[in-house]
Formats: structure tokens, sequence, C-alpha cells
């Protein structure tokens, strides 16, 4: 072990500390809803409908085929955090050089294959000859931005583990509002429409990458320097923590995937009910990664240093601090839950529907904070197989709820499934903590 540990790496683990971690990361957050807004507002100045179409579906397709690249900033939170930990600046800057190569080359393969791609997407998802041309041209410059979109997430997991979360908040404003004013130039100023819109996002995405380049300069060019960056043993690491977090991933999205489809069998007002819903499920993502990106932080590092105290410590805190978030947010829930339906929706029927079922997401975040908090504690740990294994358990039980209780309870049978989905998660991987520990010892 390394032991020369510097700075934040040997510092105390405090509620300060925890805070200037995770309210960074949701700030962040709370941007990511307005740009979306942006775009289609700008869109729909046009007057048409076709444009904002063709803008909501091509974002669609892409958001679905980068998602799957998601464990990029997991794996390399957790690979990160354990070299920052042990104070080897070097191997933080190579696990993250290595991200950054499969980020480029996935980018890459992406660009290649295009064609393949946009043409399977559109047989999944058909829309009018109006839409899918918009789309497509939308879909043809938004697609050279995938190199840097996905290799994105992994300079985001770098940041989170060296508790550079200020960092993710000034990269993602820069994003963010570079994209809002480039949309109102180019569409607006300029009349270039769906190509615009697509024009002002990949500017975006580069700049981003550019920037982030920048705030990992010293770690990249202290890993260029290093001899066995691509070791066999670095490699199958990198491979078997990530390979673990994408099926829990695959699993999860299954899920709420499963979750949607059945929603449709329960009539056209619960599915529209049900969507609305699931935005409060988003709000909790939001607001909880923070804590959960805190753990990821601190309980990697503790790893890295050998430090069981420090492991629990972090895993204490960061809990804490996730359960007060929940708590406050269930809250906010019981109190505003119908005002925040009547934003999502004007019908009359939907905001019924969508009251009667609102308890469920009242309890969600209670329910959900367990496994909310074991993801950051164990992506730290970089215990990624106990996840897999968590998720395939819980998904076994999953399957049979969500197939038993609707046909008895209806859409209340769905919901109860979907909770019950979170509690199974929290609960196995809290019989699987100890390994965590063992990682540390």
């Amino acid at each position: 072990m390394v032991e020369a540990r510097t700075g934040r790496a040997e510092a105390g683990i405090s509620n300060r500390r925890v805070l200037a971690i995770a309210l960074p990361v949701v700030l962040s957050n709370a941007t990511i809803p307005i740009l979306g807004a942006v775009d289609t507002g700008v869109i729909g100045q046009l007057g048409e409908a076709a444009p904002i179409g063709a803008v909501g579906l091509g974002a669609v397709i892409l958001t679905s085929i980068y998602w799957i690249f998601g464990f990029l900033r997991m794996g390399t939170s957790g690979l990160v955090a354990q070299a920052h930990g042990a104070g080897d600046d070097g191997e933080s800057g190579a696990h993250l050089l290595r991200a950054l190569g499969i980020g480029l080359a996935a980018g890459l393969t992406f660009i290649l294959l295009q064609g393949l791609l946009f043409a399977g997407a559109f047989r999944l998802a058909p829309a009018s000859d109006g839409v899918e041309v918009l789309a497509r041209q939308y879909l043809a410059m938004r697609i050279w931005g995938a190199p840097a979109t996905i290799s994105l997430y992994a300079i985001t997991g770098w940041l989170i583990a060296t508790e550079r979360t200020r960092s993710v908040l000034v990269l993602q404003l820069l994003m963010n509002g570079l994209n809002v004013l480039l949309d109102l130039w180019f569409v607006l100023g300029l009349g270039w429409g769906v190509r615009g819109v697509a024009g002002a996002t990949l500017i975006a995405e580069w700049s981003g990458l550019a920037l982030g380049l920048w705030f990992a300069r010293h770690a990249l060019y202290a890993a260029i320097q290093r001899t066995g960056l691509f070791a066999r043993e670095r490699i199958e690491e990198l491979a078997r923590v990530n390979g673990d977090i994408l099926i829990r991933s695959v699993l999860l999205q299954g899920s709420f995937t499963t979750f949607m489809f059945m929603a449709a069998g329960q009539g056209d007002v619960t599915l529209a009910a049900n969507q609305v819903l699931l935005q409060f499920l988003s709000i909790v993502a939001y607001g909880m990664d923070g804590f959960a990106f805190a753990a990821e932080s601190l309980v990697g590092q503790a790893v890295g240093a050998r430090r069981l105290d420090r492991l629990r410590r972090a895993a204490m805190l960061t809990s804490v601090w996730g359960v007060a978030g929940a708590a406050l947010l269930s809250a906010v829930f019981l109190l505003a839950g119908p005002a925040i339906i009547d934003l999502l929706t004007t019908s009359p029927e939907v905001r019924a529907e969508a009251r009667h079922f609102l308890p469920w997401l009242v309890a969600a975040p209670l329910i959900g904070i367990a496994p909310w908090m074991l993801d950051g504690i164990f992506i730290g740990a970089t215990r990624t197989r106990e996840m897999r294994n968590a998720m395939l358990i819980a998904v076994g039980i999953y399957a049979v709820l969500v197939v038993v209780l609707p046909p008895v309870l209806g859409n209340h049978g769905l919901w109860a499934a979907l909770m019950g989905l979170n509690a199974l998660r929290g609960l196995t991987m809290w019989r699987l903590y100890p390994r965590v520990e063992a990682a540390a010892a």
C-alpha cells in the first residue's frame, strides 16, 4: 500500500465533508430537466408538431444507446476512489485513462454503425414520415457527440471519486448553459430548426469533455508516466467491475420497462397516471444521487486506505443524510403531491387517477433509500459481484410479484411489486454488507 496519502483523502469524515460532496451533485442534477424543457420550448416556437416529435424521439433513441455505458461512471468512481484513498494518484489517473479509452472506442463504433442503429431504432419505434425525416437529421448530427458523451461518464466518475463535485456542477452548468444559448441562436436566430438543436447539443458535449479533461489533466499526465498502464490484471479488474454493473443496470432498467408494459394493460388513463407518478421517482433519483455518490467516494477511499473505521463512519454518515433526504421528499410528496400532479397534467381523469396511487410515491423514498445508499457503498468498495447477485435475486422475486399481484389488486398490485423490488434490493444487499467491510480489512 502506498503510504504517502495527502489532501482530502487523509481528512476525517464529517457531516460537512459529506455535504460538500453531495450538495453540488444535487444542484447539478436539478439543471438536467431544465435543458430538456428548453430544447422542447425552443423548437416549439416553430409552431409545428413534427420538429417537436423529432427532437423528442431522437433524444430518447440516443439516451437509450448511451445509457448502456452508464457503468463507466460507477465503475470509474469505485476504482478511482480506492486508488485515491491509497494515495496513488498515478493509478487514479490510469483508471480514468482506461475508462476514457472505452468511451472513445464505443463512441467511434456508434458513429460507424449509425445506419444500422437508427434503422433498428425506427423499426422498434416507428414514426410518421415527416417526424422520421427530421429525427434522422437530428441523429445524423448528434451521433458525432457519442465519443464525448460516453467519455464524460468516466470524467464524472473520476471527479466524484476525488471529491471534486463542485467541478461536476461547473461542468453541468457549462454544458447546459452553452446548450441553451446556442439553442436560442441556432433555432430562433439562424432558423436552423432541428439541426440547430442537434448542433447546440453537439458543441456542448465536446466542450464539456474538453473542460473535463482540463480538470483531470494532472492525473492523466501522471498516468501516462506509469508503466503497466494496460497490464492484464488491471484490464481484467476493469472488465469485472464494469461487467457486473452493466448486468445489474440492465436488470434494473428491464424491471422498470416491464412495469410500464404491464401498466399499459391497465387502461390509457392509468397508464398516463403511472407515467406522471414515475416523474416523482425521477425526483427521488436526482435528490438521492448526491448522498449515494458521497458514499461511493468516501467508502472507496476508506477501502483503498484499508481503514475499516473510516469505512463504517462513511457508510453511517452518508446513510443518515440519505435517510433525512428521503424523509424530506416523502413529506414534500405528502403535502405537495397533488399540486405536483396538477403541474404535470391538465387532464382531470389523469389527475384523479394519479392522486389515487400517490400514497405509493409518498412511501417510495423511504422504501428506496436502503438500496440507493447501499448501491453507493458497494460501488465504492467495488463489491460489484454482490450488487449483481443481489439484483438477480430481487428481480427474480419481482418477476413473480408482477405476475401475481396485478390480477388481484390491479394497479395497486403493480406499484406494490415495484416497491417490493426496491425493498428486496435493500434486503439482499444488507445481508451481503459484511463483504464490504471485508474489503477494507
